[in-house]
């Protein structure tokens, strides 16, 4: 009965190890993830400012205000 109770208690550690390995894995890719969100928002952003600028630029041309 005890090399089993051992048996059983041995698989339990190995649970905890992975689990707690899943855990770490998890808090990495949730950094990532938002480090890339972050960094999506910023080209796009800057991409509607460009496209606006060069809108206003073309209209400019286009109305003989330049």
């Amino acid at each position: 009965m005890e090399a089993r109770v051992a048996k059983l208690e041995a698989g339990i550690e190995y649970i905890q190890r992975d689990i707690t390995e899943l855990k770490s894995e998890l808090r990495a890719a949730n950094t990532a993830i938002t480090s890339i969100r972050t960094t999506d928002f910023r080209i796009t952003f800057g991409a509607i400012i460009a496209v606006a600028l060069g809108l206003a630029g073309l209209m400019a041309k286009g109305f003989n205000w330049i």
